[in-house]
């Protein structure tokens, strides 16, 4: 009988075996070669598993793919979508997308965290949405489905004793899904009070960051989506053969009037139709916004961090300001004055620490055909990115003198009123 159930069982085990002592093992084994297909799905994929993986981005992004970071605007996949155009055109780029719905400056420091190398001296593009700067900044959900334990694992194993990582310790013990690992949890408590890691943490870290490195290896590649890559190359067929400006320009405006024709907003009717129709009619929406503000909050903070990782890794990086529809924020009440006090207060925070390059559409939200939805970039916004965008990533640029100032993690700049910003300056020089 035992010898049955082992002729049965015996390769079963032998299997889990092998595959748990693949999964610890020191050596990364590169099971897989990521080839030209797989880069391409997966640059316009918006896959978590690419999100939170190492594989599938480090092999693109050692290519001709430039990461563009954000959040829900890469969805909105028309013809002037930045992944659309350097499609059509062959650009000497790629956009690799990360980021979604959900993600935002916190998730983005630690995708970070494992395509060092691929940044390090490199240029960069980062949408920065108004919309994440609200009064409790991140939702703890929507981090805790980008949160990687291999992006903190990596991080933990080199970091330093300085305000960027005790801060950045304090922000992920904030979220509930750091306790998801009981070592890597006590690890940030002592990185957050500035202590160093004990023996046994690094060891752990360094195995349990192989084991995650061979599981991505794995399956990051597994079930990939195909069918934004699928939208790129649909859209990329109604664009002239070769770019012009006036051309694209004309039939953004042409696209944008036939895809907004059944409401007074200029929202893409698809949208309206499944997300606003049925909710306007109750009238509950009007004037809904006119107490929000995105001036004050701990996305601030957290946009910092990224902002010193970039520093360190010395990326240049091309910033993007969106707007809001004009004509939804008149509805709904924001303010557009609260707008132009995040702008200012955003580029302060930019420009003081030499992160120049800006590409700031704020005041663009009653352009027609700018915007796709409410807050989305669409057809003219696209093509208006594109004209400071193409030049950043094929032209050389000068190398940037960044001057980072760990008072931007202040509880003070965080909940500091624009209005009182030129004070500000005077009294933290």
């Amino acid at each position: 009988m035992a010898k049955r159930l082992l002729r049965i069982f015996g390769p079963l085990i032998l299997a889990a075996i092998l595959v748990l002592a693949i999964l610890v093992s020191p050596v990364t084994f590169g099971f897989k070669h990521v080839s030209a297909g797989e880069e391409r799905q997966a640059a316009v994929s918006l896959s978590p598993n690419v999100l939170k993986g190492k594989r599938i981005k480090e092999a693109a992004l050692k290519e001709n793919y430039v990461p563009f970071f954000g959040s829900s605007e890469w969805s909105r996949i028309d013809p002037m979508h930045p992944s659309v155009l350097a499609q059509k055109y062959h650009r000497d780029y790629r956009p690799f997308l990360l980021g979604a719905r959900g993600t935002q400056s916190l998730t983005q420091f630690f995708v970070i965290q494992n395509i060092q190398g691929e940044l390090r001296n490199k240029k960069a593009v980062f949408v920065v949405s108004p919309q994440w700067f609200v009064k409790d900044g991140t939702r703890k959900d929507a981090f805790a489905f980008y949160y990687s334990q291999l992006q903190t694992a990596e991080w933990l194993s080199h970091y330093r004793h300085d305000a960027i990582d005790q801060y950045a310790a304090k922000r992920l013990l904030q979220m509930p899904v750091a306790k998801s690992d009981h070592f890597i949890y006590a690890a940030l408590q002592r990185v957050a009070s500035g202590k160093t890691l004990t023996d046994y943490q690094r060891f752990y870290l360094r195995t349990k960051m192989n084991m995650l490195t061979q599981e991505d290896q794995f399956f990051s590649g597994i079930n990939l989506p195909s069918q934004n890559w699928n939208k790129v190359n649909q859209q990329a067929k109604k664009l002239p053969t070769q770019y012009s400006y006036a051309k694209l320009d004309r039939l953004a405006g042409q696209i944008g009037q036939e895809q907004t024709g059944n409401n007074r907003f200029r929202i893409s009717d698809s949208f309206y139709n499944q997300g606003l129709k049925q909710e306007l009619k109750t009238g509950k929406l009007q004037g809904f916004q006119r107490n929000l503000s995105y001036t004050k909050s701990p996305e601030f903070g957290d946009f910092q961090l990224v902002l010193d990782q970039f520093a360190r890794l010395k990326t240049n990086v091309m910033f993007i300001i969106p707007p809001v529809n004009d004509r939804w924020a008149k509805y709904t009440g924001l303010s557009q004055e609260m707008l132009r006090q995040f702008d200012q207060k955003i580029r302060y925070q930019l420009q003081s620490q030499g992160f120049n390059n800006i590409c700031d559409l704020s005041s663009k939200g009653n352009v027609p055909y700018f915007m796709t939805d409410t807050i989305h970039l669409g057809w003219r916004g696209w093509l208006a990115v594109d004209q400071k965008v193409d030049p950043f990533l094929t032209k050389s640029q000068p190398q940037p003198k960044y001057q980072i100032n760990d008072k931007f993690y202040s509880q003070k700049w965080q909940q500091l009123d624009p209005t009182q910003l030129a004070t500000y300056e005077a009294t933290t020089k």
